[in-house]
């Protein structure tokens, strides 16, 4: 049964945000108690924090979809909704959030650190916030805001200070072992370890952690044997250690020959080549390997390494070792820049930037802004008043002045938004709405054919208007 997973595709959905609320005050002997809807609440965000209590991804890798709670409704009375509770995700440090095309969204290093993989959507508001002068009684509200979602791909890299790479049954994990208090599963067959191991190792006065990275074989890069998985867990690492095993009973293996192939796997993989190396040369303690380290420890020398002879069983050799990697340690954490506060950058956007574009796509018009889009997203259709309500605010944004400019003409499809959720209309090129214009709660003239009667009384009018004008044109003052 898998325990143990370091990648995972998480599908997250923020909470919805509340719709507004369109009420009316009604009290006995109050006939004009004015709007009192009140405000939805705010949808819940999807958010991933570290935890260093969690090792690993496995909860995600059995239950991916999740989603924050829907802000709910406002009600009468200016009653505002309650907001949706956030949902928050732990994960391992050292956890890499990318989106599906492999880009990185966020690296979450050291406790507490946090990441919004989806964004709540805002409430919409109630009649009594959209009163104004003009509409006092406003007979809508808008509507909330769905919250954002998409699927975030998890990648855990190890947060470690040396890493043990070598082939399997080299025997990293009986160094690990006794290096630190970890407790690694140790057998003599390959591919024991199937995990990476971490433990914490002091020397002296500096604690680092050491991490044993299984299943490095020739062709690991490629996604042989399981070296592909775990090669992002030395990424992090200040020293890599090569174990070389010096009592292999495989007669076609030989240390260098080991070295070689590990070395041309991590050159494959890439990214690795500015970290130190060390070389182990275990499992002198039997005496066909004390001799195999004697004759291959000139050749490593000649090539630059470190060569460092050990036994995890006899512990000879392991002091010398524990106390080389604590100074490569202290000297790569010197080195690295002291991290500063991270500066708050304000770019206001310029004061005459509309926010919104407007494009000629064949014998239709796109519409493309935050604003505009937001304002379809909020806008109740069902409703003429609230259909109106946003035409007025398009028009004062300036939309319908660009539509001209881009040469739409009356009964041009127009289309705001994007592919998946726009808003297709035929233009109709309207004046804004003046408060004499505007008509019973929820109506708005402009969307409404005239009534029989209003239509025959301005026939009658403008017949009237007629002969009082041939009747004006006929009089003669000197007759």
């Amino acid at each position: 049964m898998t325990t143990f997973v370091d990648r995972v595709e998480l599908h997250v959905a923020a909470g919805n945000g509340g719709h507004g609320c369109a009420s009316v005050h009604r009290e006995k002997f109050k006939p004009l108690g004015g709007p009192d809807g009140g405000n939805g609440g705010r949808g819940g965000d999807v958010i991933l924090v570290v935890d260093q209590s969690v090792t690993t991804l496995l909860e995600y890798h059995h239950s991916p979809h999740r989603k924050a709670t829907n802000g709910k409704p406002g009600e009468g009375g200016n009653r505002s909704g309650k907001d949706g509770t956030d949902l928050v995700l732990p994960v391992p440090d050292g956890t890499v959030v990318l989106d599906k095309r492999g880009n990185v969204l966020a690296d979450l290093v050291g406790q507490g650190t946090t990441y919004v993989a989806a964004q709540g959507g805002r409430g919409g508001l109630g009649n009594a916030a959209l009163a104004s002068a003009r509409r006092k009684a406003p007979g809508f509200a808008l509507l909330g805001e769905p919250g954002k979602g998409g699927d975030v791909v998890l990648e855990l890299k190890t947060v470690a200070d040396v890493a043990l790479v070598g082939y399997p049954s080299a025997g990293k994990s009986s160094l690990i072992s006794v290096l630190s208090a970890a407790k690694p599963k140790i057998a003599d067959y390959p591919f024991t370890t199937l995990v990476p191991n971490l433990g914490v190792v002091t020397a002296g006065s500096t604690v680092y952690t050491i991490a044993d990275v299984p299943g490095l074989i020739p062709g690991a890069s490629q996604g042989k044997g399981l070296g592909l998985e775990f090669l992002r867990h030395v990424e992090r690492c200040s020293v890599l250690v090569h174990v070389l095993d010096t009592a292999t009973l495989e007669s076609h293996r030989d240390p260098l020959s080991d070295l070689d192939a590990i070395e041309a796997e991590l050159a494959e993989y890439g990214g690795l080549d500015d970290r130190p190396r060390l070389v182990v040369l275990n499992k002198v303690d039997i005496p066909d390997g004390q001799d195999l380290a004697d004759m291959i420890r000139p050749d490593l020398e000649a090539r630059g390494y470190r060569v460092f002879e050990v036994s995890a069983v006899s512990r000879l050799g392991l002091k010398e070792l524990s106390y080389a990697l604590a100074g490569i340690v202290s000297e790569a954490r010197a080195a690295k820049p002291q991290e500063e506060a991270t500066r708050i950058v304000i770019r206001p956007k310029a004061v005459d930037d509309a926010g919104f574009t407007v494009t000629a796509e064949g014998d239709s018009y796109r519409v493309r802004g935050e604003k505009p889009e937001r304002w379809v997203r909020q806008t109740d259709f069902s409703n003429d008043e609230a259909v109106g309500y946003l035409a007025d605010r398009l028009n004062r944004l300036g939309v319908e002045e660009e539509l001209v400019k881009a040469g739409a003409r009356a009964g041009d499809e127009v289309v705001i938004g994007g592919e998946d959720d726009a808003v297709v209309f035929d233009w109709e090129p309207s004046l804004a709405a003046g408060a004499e214009m505007l008509g019973r709660r929820g109506e708005d003239h402009r969307f409404e054919p005239p009534r029989p009667a209003a239509q025959r009384r301005r026939e009658r009018d403008a017949e009237r208007g007629d002969a009082a004008d041939e009747e004006y044109h006929g009089f003669d003052p000197f007759a």
